[in-house]
């Protein structure tokens, strides 16, 4: 069976999710638009890059996308709730195929329409007949490293408030049937704070066959400090080899620990895109992230605004692979 490609293979495209919602963004609906466009100018890299396509929700979104971006990206208007298209958009396979999984809204925490319906809107966009899958599963819940083998947390997975019903043995027998998986690393919790009950793209991610980067605390003062080393344990005990990268440490918003992340990457074409917050290890990060990647750019981005609304970079981006 095909299998999704890795975040590191050839891209035709990325779809990326533009803030459309005033309601929702509020005093930082501007610069976080601002934010998307500066990542957008990144994974275009002036055409080295993949074509980037802004979805927006309305026409007077889309207009705003088309005047900021210029020509630097396309604009697609469909209808959605949230900008979170990694885990509301389709999941494109090496085949060209689609999967387009129930969505119910991370635990049925945000209920916006629309979100449950731009999987296939997307999907038919590029022509596809997006395959429907019957059980919940977000795309920033799973990693793969194209050769079968995933990465998931458990707090999210196994969380009761996505498939009740479904026990460890049951998600993997889905995560095989649907997307060819055949190996699941199982790590335990994800970020703290993190309103999608831990996914992992927030954690850890494949950077080759085989190699998973994981986070190592910056002080005795970081929150997820424990989180680290024990998924670190995990990787370790399953046998893959661990990558370290700098943590952000704790990162606070109006006295509120955020959960910020160097790990929710993008990986183009032409560059690897760092989501950065100001926090000192910044520069370390993005410099230890792009080493993975030698032939790519390796680009910090200011991602203070998009995680207002709840996620960074790789959250509001799905990559559409050559194949498809």
């Amino acid at each position: 069976m095909s299998l999704p490609p890795p975040e590191w293979a050839p891209h035709d495209a990325v779809w990326i999710g533009f803030p459309s919602h005033a309601e929702l963004w509020e005093g930082d609906l501007e610069p976080a638009r601002a934010e998307v466009i500066a990542f957008a100018r990144a994974v275009w890299a002036g055409g080295k890059g993949e074509r980037v396509i802004l979805v927006a929700a309305d026409e007077d979104a889309g207009e705003a996308a088309r005047t900021l971006a210029g020509g630097d990206a396309e604009v697609l208007v469909r209808a959605f709730g949230d900008v979170w298209l990694r885990d509301t958009g389709p999941i494109l396979l090496s085949d060209g195929s689609a999967r387009d999984f129930r969505f119910n809204f991370w635990g049925n925490k945000y209920d916006l329409p629309g979100d449950e319906a731009i999987g296939g809107l997307l999907a038919a966009s590029r022509g596809l007949g997006a395959t429907a899958c019957d059980w919940v599963l977000e795309g920033g819940a799973i990693d793969g490293d194209g050769t079968g083998l995933l990465v998931t947390t458990e707090q999210c997975l196994l969380n009761p408030n996505r498939n009740p019903d479904l026990s460890r043995a049951d998600i993997e027998a889905r995560l095989a049937r649907d997307l060819g998986i055949e190996r699941v690393l199982w790590l335990g919790d994800g970020l703290a704070h993190d309103h999608t009950d831990g996914h992992v793209d927030n954690l850890a991610r494949f950077v080759a066959p085989g190699r998973l980067a994981i986070p190592v605390a910056a002080d005795a003062d970081d929150p997820n400090a424990a989180v680290y080393v024990d998924a670190r344990a995990r990787a370790e005990k399953f046998g893959v080899e661990v990558v370290a990268i700098p943590s952000p440490g704790r990162v606070e918003r109006d006295g509120e620990v955020v959960p910020a992340s160097y790990m929710n990457f993008y990986i183009g074409n032409a560059a690897v895109v760092v989501p950065v917050y100001g926090a000192p290890n910044d520069a370390a990060a993005v410099a230890a992230i792009g080493a993975l990647f030698p032939d790519r750019a390796a680009i910090g981005i200011r991602a203070d605004h998009l995680l207002t609304g709840g996620g960074s970079l790789h959250c509001i981006s799905q990559q559409i692979p050559a194949a498809a």
